[in-house]
C-alpha cells in the first residue's frame, strides 16, 4: 500500500506541475511603469475682479453712509459699461469697532467704526478690464486685488491637456518596451490630475504707464497655462 500511495502522489505531482508554474508566471506580469505629461496654452476670456471699499467714521452710521455711496456709484458704473447685473456681487459687508488703549484711565477708548464692502465683479469682456478698475477708483474704491484671469473653456481645455499627458505616456513606454526587446501590451492602470489656477493679472509696468496712452489701456492678459500629469502601467509582451 506504500508503494501504492507514492506512486499515486507522483502522477498527482506530474499532472499538476504544468498548472503550479503558469500560476507562478500569471503572478508577475511583465508590465511598464511611466509618467506622462500634457500642456495646453490658452487666451483667457473671464476676470473675476474684487473691488473693496473701506470707511473709518466716528459713527457706524457715517461709515456706513460713506461706504453704500460709493457702492452705489460702483453699481452705476458697472451699469454703463453693460455688465450683466447677475454677474455682479455686493451683498458682503464687515462692520467692526475701532479702539485705541488709554494708559491713564487703563481702559479702551472708542474711536469710531470700521466697515468694509466689496464688490465682486465677473467680467466677460476683458476689454472692460481696464476701464472697470481705473473708473472704480475715481469712483471712491480704496481695496483693488489682482483681477483673477480664467477661460470659459476651462474644462474642454485641462482634458485637451490630460490626452496630451496620456499620449506623451504611450510614446514614453513604447521607447522602454522597444529599448528592452518587447511590444507594448494593453494599458492595465491608469491616473492622472490636471491643474490651471486663475492666473493674477497686474498691471504693466511704470515704463508702460508712462507711454502715450490712456491707463486703462496698461492692463494686458498673457496666455494661460493648463498642466496635467499621468502615471501609467502597460503590459510588456515579449515575444520569442
Amino acid at each position: 500500500m506504500t508503494v501504492r500511495r507514492a506512486w499515486l502522489a507522483s502522477l498527482l505531482a506530474l499532472a499538476f506541475a504544468p498548472w503550479i508554474v503558469h500560476a507562478g508566471d500569471d503572478a508577475r506580469p511583465r508590465t511598464v511603469t511611466v509618467s506622462g505629461s500634457g500642456e495646453v496654452a490658452a487666451e483667457p476670456d473671464l476676470a473675476h475682479v474684487t473691488l473693496g471699499v473701506e470707511a473709518r467714521k466716528p459713527t457706524m452710521a457715517e461709515a456706513r453712509t460713506a461706504v453704500a455711496a460709493t457702492v452705489d456709484r460702483v453699481l452705476a458704473l458697472t451699469r454703463d459699461l453693460r455688465i450683466d447685473p447677475k454677474l455682479v456681487n455686493a451683498t458682503r459687508v464687515q462692520v467692526q469697532p475701532e479702539y485705541s488703549w488709554n494708559e491713564k484711565d487703563r481702559k479702551r477708548v472708542l474711536l469710531g467704526y470700521i466697515v468694509s464692502r466689496q464688490v465682486q465683479v465677473e467680467l466677460r469682456d476683458l476689454e472692460q478690464l481696464g476701464p472697470l478698475l481705473e473708473r472704480a477708483v475715481d469712483a471712491g474704491v480704496n481695496q483693488v486685488n489682482d483681477p483673477l484671469l480664467d477661460s470659459s473653456r476651462r474644462k474642454s481645455l485641462e482634458r485637451e491637456a490630460m490626452a496630451k499627458a496620456v499620449e506623451d505616456a504611450r510614446l514614453n513606454a513604447e521607447t522602454l518596451a522597444r529599448a528592452a526587446g518587447a511590444k507594448l501590451g494593453p494599458v492595465r492602470t491608469l491616473n492622472g490630475s490636471s491643474s490651471a489656477p486663475p492666473m493674477p493679472m497686474y498691471r504693466r509696468g511704470a515704463v508702460m504707464a508712462d507711454a502715450a496712452m490712456a491707463p486703462e489701456a496698461t492692463y494686458q492678459p498673457g496666455d494661460m497655462k493648463f498642466s496635467a500629469t499621468v502615471n501609467a502601467e502597460y503590459d510588456l509582451v515579449v515575444t520569442p
